[in-house]
């Protein structure tokens, strides 16, 4: 099939991270046809643009976009993103993930090449060596090494984990975005989760494309866990048809005591009492959305 491909990534007070991305995705062995930007908030990216002038210039296929904060939406600012591509394939980003390497536009398309039930593959999130032995724990328990097709039948097994997919970096097969009505409009939360559950129960099939690698990390503190996990919480109380009679508990036991062991066996020990406090965070945020 046709093997076109425009990125999109959504920015809001990008940092010359942004820049660095641009570079390295223009560098690609599968160039991108275009890259789109949904910026929110025109003054933060003409500002950076200024003070790195001509960084932008060089390239022929950067198209930007801005809206207003009001405007912007997890779901539907990607939905109407797809507005203005014609691409086999949608590539979306965000503005601090950083290609690992000058592969991962081919290897986030290469599922696609022999299997046609594949609706969206996600390439696996490294982090930056910058981040704690907490957070690096925390992306090999999500993104761990080794490719996984995962389908409906996956469910009973895997829970949630079935349809997790990450919009950090995901690559959503253009026919089958547009058969299934592409992301949903409004949401606070988990628009690719939302999509890859209703590509699973239309007989698609979710791809996790570890060979595609992005650095993406964040050392967030016990307020900013709480505060997104409200938001985690309430997407998933708002949409019963997809997360209804599963919840992200038996994953999260799963996370404290792998990480809590991993702790102690590596001489962090004394990292315990922060990992247990970022755990409070993301309880306690997750049950507040829960009953909003």
């Amino acid at each position: 099939m046709e093997k076109t491909a425009d990125v999109v990534i959504l920015t809001y007070k990008p940092s010359p991270l942004f820049l660095d991305i641009i570079d390295r995705l223009e560098g690609q062995t599968q160039r991108p046809d275009r890259i789109i930007v949904m910026n929110t908030g025109q003054e933060h990216m003409d500002r950076l643009l200024s003070e790195h002038p001509d960084r932008l210039d060089r390239y022929d296929n950067i198209d930007i976009h801005h809206i207003s904060k009001d405007g912007f939406d997890h779901g539907g600012t990607r939905k109407s993103a797809a507005g203005y591509s014609d691409a086999a394939f949608l590539i979306y980003m965000t503005q601090d993930a950083l290609p690992a390497d000058d592969h991962l536009i081919e290897q986030l398309t290469a599922p696609f090449d022999t299997d046609d039930s594949v609706a969206v593959s996600y390439a696996r999130q490294l982090p930056y060596e910058t981040a704690s032995p907490i957070e690096k724990y925390n992306r090999s328990f999500n993104y761990p090494d080794g490719d996984r097709k995962k389908t409906k039948d996956d469910i009973p097994t895997l829970g949630i984990k079935a349809f997790f997919c990450s919009d950090v970096c995901a690559c959503y097969r253009r026919d089958i975005y547009d058969r299934l009505g592409g992301h949903i409009e409004r949401t606070v939360f988990n628009e690719d989760m939302i999509y890859a559950r209703g590509a699973l129960d239309a007989g698609y099939s979710i791809y996790y494309a570890s060979k595609a690698k992005v650095y993406h990390s964040h050392d967030y503190t016990p307020a900013q866990q709480y505060r997104r996990n409200v938001d985690l919480g309430r997407s998933q109380a708002e949409h019963p048809e997809v997360f209804g009679g599963i919840t992200s508990y038996g994953e999260g036991k799963k996370l404290v005591k792998g990480c809590t062991a991993h702790l102690i066996k590596n001489g962090y020990w004394y990292l315990i009492p922060a990992f247990i406090a970022q755990c409070a965070g993301r309880y306690l945020g997750y049950r507040k959305g829960r009953k909003v």
